[in-house]
């Protein structure tokens, strides 16, 4: 991804921008503060006639530092819904369109290829979301610009009135018209080679992980049914040594230690369900790395717009000049007075004024916006390393414990065996 920062101006002020994010690294809030989502609740909704249910997280924050300054309460801890992390994550996402987003963990499982239950309320669903969410405000946390929000901070000691807070904000709105603008099929004249590069490597980072995700799922389901066989290994011998005088002993340790062979693979799979969130996390973060971008061209195409209208009062204002104002008053003779011809020129030379205003605006806001995408999206690839660097040893780490596990309980049964008399 190096190559797209390769370009004069925004080189250089991709990377004073850079410089000034690592010195505001200190700076965030996670390094002031301990959060964490210590428990799920579920409720009932006792104000519908229906009984719905649904889930709560507490959490708990805990200002580490005494020299910070802030209006966060030192000790702090409140419940929230998983609606209300989605209004969060949308509120940053309108206020922030140039940084890619944490992503929320599901709110129910999308993948059929995942073996984990399905059920919203099981403990197991409940206890991952729970790490999932509190992963995602610890990311938010950890960034310079989005933990000095203060409907962030709000949301996290806020007990009353942040949701009004933040519709306050209008961010409702501005949302309607980015939806719109998102939903149309772009097609720029001119799009950035840059991030054509960014939104094309999303896409591949998002169908490999889809498809890692995928392998890892067949491979557990065959790795678990394999392991499980063993226990029949296992009550076979078990069987077999109640027959035999003189081995019977042998027998049956055998077969203890094949029972707990086929054991080791559920505890593995469980450990392996938290690696396989990790993932899934920087699958999510692939549309959100995609989001940026497209969010970028629906500027550029405003702006192109904008620059199309500017062009068209210019041709309008040349037709008037030459006194052509179209082919119905050619054809009619009805062609404009001087004054009229004036007075329109003057009109259209206002409307131009206004356009060119428009087109410079929209040029400096597209120039901001692509700045600060690019430095928010090297971050974005700098963390990714990192974690995935993480995730994936700690996948290798787990496959060589099974593996261990598997080679020392081989050689105690086959030192059971080699000690029969």
């Amino acid at each position: 991804m190096e190559e797209i920062f390769q370009n004069g101006n925004y080189q250089r002020e991709a990377n004073a921008n850079m410089t000034a994010m690592e010195t505001r690294k200190e700076d965030c809030l996670l390094d002031h503060m301990e959060i964490s989502i210590v428990e799920a609740e579920k409720r009932a909704n006792r104000a519908l006639n229906l009984r719905e249910f649904y889930t709560v997280y507490l959490i708990e924050t805990k200002v580490t530092d005494p020299d910070f300054k802030n209006a966060l309460t030192r000790i702090s801890s409140l419940w929230r819904r998983y609606t209300e992390f989605e209004l969060l994550r949308a509120y940053l996402e309108i206020s922030y369109p140039y940084i890619v987003l944490p992503p929320l963990p599901e709110k129910k499982v999308l993948y059929a290829w995942q073996k984990v239950t399905t059920d919203t309320f099981d403990p197991d669903f409940v206890d991952r979301r729970r790490a999932g969410l509190e992963n995602f405000l610890i990311r938010v946390a950890s960034h310079p610009i989005l933990s000095r929000d203060e409907h962030f901070m709000g949301f996290l000691q806020q007990t009353d009135g942040w949701r009004e807070s933040v519709k306050e904000t209008g961010y409702l709105q501005i949302a309607e018209s980015k939806l719109k603008a998102l939903s149309v099929a772009v097609r720029l004249r001119k799009p950035d080679k840059r991030f054509e590069t960014i939104k094309n490597y999303g896409i591949e980072l998002q169908n490999n992980l889809c498809n890692l995700l995928r392998v890892r799922a067949r491979l557990v389901e065959k790795q678990h049914s394999l392991y499980k066989l063993h226990a029949n290994y296992g009550r076979v011998f078990s069987e077999w040594s109640a027959i035999e005088k003189g081995i019977g002993d042998e027998l049956q340790k055998s077969g203890h230690y094949l029972d707990s062979l086929a054991a080791t693979i559920d505890t593995t799979l469980e450990e392996e369900e938290l690696i396989a969130d990790q993932l899934k996390e920087w699958l999510f973060g692939a549309s959100a790395l995609q989001a940026v971008v497209r969010r970028r061209e629906a500027l550029q195409l405003a702006k192109d717009e904008a620059h199309d209208a500017l062009t068209t009062a210019f041709e309008q204002k040349d037709k008037v000049m030459q006194g052509k104002t179209g082919l119905m008053s050619r054809l009619f003779g009805s062609v404009d007075t001087e004054e009229v011809r004036e007075l329109k020129i003057l009109q259209l030379e206002q409307r131009i004024a206004q356009h060119d205003e428009t087109v410079k605006q929209m040029d400096e806001d597209l120039k901001s916006f692509s700045i600060k995408a690019m430095m928010d999206i090297d971050r974005f690839q700098h963390q990714k390393i990192v974690d995935l660097k993480e995730t994936l040893a700690a996948y290798c780490v787990l496959q060589f414990k099974l593996a261990r596990k598997g080679l020392q309980a081989w050689q105690h049964i086959k030192g059971c065996l080699e000690s029969i008399p």
